[in-house]
């Protein structure tokens, strides 16, 4: 495939976007892709992940590069030519890109393998809210597809067009989401003394649920709490008998998230004691803290010198990101590096108004292509 195939394909899958788990026009056409190639696609971990393997010349280690493919339930604003087809779902993070550089790698690496070993191209369905890659992981794909070392890439907004970042130690945050349900009793409005308001309970829940933030976790340990759906209510005359709200916590450092939801549940246990009402909390799809492991790094910062040129930006020391990603559980089964490619100054991830920018697929693929050589070399500085 040429680079116009690849922009062709890229604005393709952008067109028509899929949510986590359904990703099936998607994945037949990467199956379909990498047939062209001469692989033998697998099929079926996960619902709809596509897995293709490439051994080199000689036997060695084996490797795992992964891109996800699942778009948000968003509506996209916009008016480019492959704007998506379907109302509510767009590619708001760029997997629609992630995907299409795998692809041209694989492309490349069919015609030049490694020296030695196997690398093992992983299509991942539901990293967006559905933990694909632990599904993938509990349906055995490291069984299926040993892998001696896993690596993960991401656009990143912001960072400038085509350079390169990322960061020895945690890059990104670990996290949970909740659902808090809160049950009074409802009444008129003109007689609340009759009822036990869950509207207004919830929103001292959101003022306090704050505090656990500013007063009291360590400013020097970062640390998020945000409540983002809030629904109560059916009319202009009657208090609402229930309220329930939904969000995330994300932190850096694992105690600290276990602080956060032990001082959410308190919050609700004294509110409810309070208020004579109940509340219930849930936390549950836990993503882990993604952890870059140091020699996995070096040979990733390595790649990425050979991927943005003599003139290129490489970064070894970004900042964290408090966003969470489900790479993490592939980190915590296998040594790796997960890096960040300048997506320029476009919209910021999970905004109706982003889109990829295909003038970085080069660089994307050429970090692939140098990553496995780099990887698979059958000198004694590389070989596992």
């Amino acid at each position: 495939m040429d680079l116009a195939d690849l922009i062709s394909l890229r604005k393709d899958l952008h067109a028509h976007p899929e949510v986590k788990f359904e990703e099936f026009r998607t994945a037949d056409r990467v199956a379909e892709i990498l047939s062209s190639f001469g692989y033998r696609p697998s099929r079926g971990l996960a619902k709809t992940g596509v897995i293709a393997s490439l051994h080199g010349k000689k036997p060695g280690p084996s490797i795992l590069f992964r891109a996800d493919m699942d778009a948000l339930p968003i509506e996209e604003r916009g008016d480019h030519a492959h704007i998506s087809r379907h109302v509510g779902r767009m590619h708001a993070c760029g997997h629609d890109g992630h995907t299409t550089m795998l692809l041209g790698a694989a492309a490349v690496l069919a015609l030049d393998p490694p020296e030695c070993g196997t690398v093992h191209f992983v299509f991942q369905p539901g990293e967006e809210g559905g933990a694909g890659a632990k599904v993938m992981l509990d349906e055995g794909l490291l069984e299926q597809f040993p892998a001696d070392r896993v690596f993960g890439m991401h656009n990143w907004p912001g960072l400038p067009i085509g350079a390169m970042a990322t960061r020895a130690g945690a890059i990104m945050a670990g996290g949970w989401r909740f659902l808090i349900t809160i049950t009074g009793q409802g009444s008129h409005a003109a007689q609340p003394h009759l009822g036990r308001d869950a509207l207004t309970i919830g929103a001292a829940f959101v003022q306090e649920a704050q505090l656990l933030i500013s007063r009291r976790s360590d400013p020097m340990e970062p640390a998020v709490l945000s409540i983002c759906t809030f629904h109560s209510g059916t009319t202009d005359n009657i208090l609402p008998e229930t309220a329930t709200l939904r969000g995330t916590i994300r932190s850096l450092d694992v105690q600290e998230l276990e602080a956060l939801k032990r001082g959410m549940t308190r919050l609700a246990e004294g509110l409810a004691h309070t208020h004579e009402v109940t509340i219930a909390i849930e936390f549950y799809q836990p993503y882990p803290v993604t952890v870059n492991t140091t020699d996995e790094m070096a040979l990733a910062l390595s790649a990425m010198r050979s991927a943005v040129g003599a003139q290129g930006t490489v970064i070894s020391n970004m900042k964290p990101s408090m966003a969470s990603e489900d790479f993490g559980f592939m980190l915590q089964k296998r040594p790796g590096t997960f890096v960040m490619l300048g997506n320029g100054s476009s919209a910021p991830l999970h905004s109706p108004d982003y889109d990829f920018d295909d003038t970085i697929i080069p660089q994307g693929i050429a970090y692939w292509v140098a990553l496995a050589h780099a990887c698979l070399r059958t000198n004694k500085d590389t070989e596992l």
